[in-house]
């Protein structure tokens, strides 16, 4: 009988710790289908957050660095600067990012308006 569906060779042979009905199973899964589709796996560099995806390390057969709260795009932007040849990603959940990322644009806008 023909293998129809399999774990992906990206994705470790883990129990995950998220939480029940969280996506976040989902998403690992589909992220490490493209790595294998693409073959990267062995040139990847991954960065996690602190928060939900705390331990996405144990979930993924690539490199993966932590960085702190909403810092994983300025820790990419470090890693891809010195690995060009390598590739980058970052894997954050809406509540590690979002809020921090949101902040910078507001704060922009606030020191544009008191310096009027």
């Amino acid at each position: 009988m023909a293998t129809v569906f399999e774990r992906p060779h990206a994705l470790c042979d883990t129990p995950m710790h998220y939480c029940p009905g969280c996506t976040h199973g989902i998403v690992h899964r589909l992220l490490c289908e493209v790595l294998d589709e693409m073959g990267i796996e062995g040139e990847t560099i991954g960065v996690c957050p602190v928060g939900c995806s705390v331990f996405a390390y144990n979930y993924f057969n690539c490199d993966m660095i932590e960085a702190p709260h909403g810092r994983a795009p300025a820790v990419a932007t470090g890693v891809k600067r010195s690995n060009p040849d390598k590739y980058v990603f970052t894997y954050q959940a809406t509540a590690t990012w979002l809020p921090l990322v949101l902040r910078k644009p507001f704060m922009l806008a606030q020191e544009a308006r008191t310096s009027l």
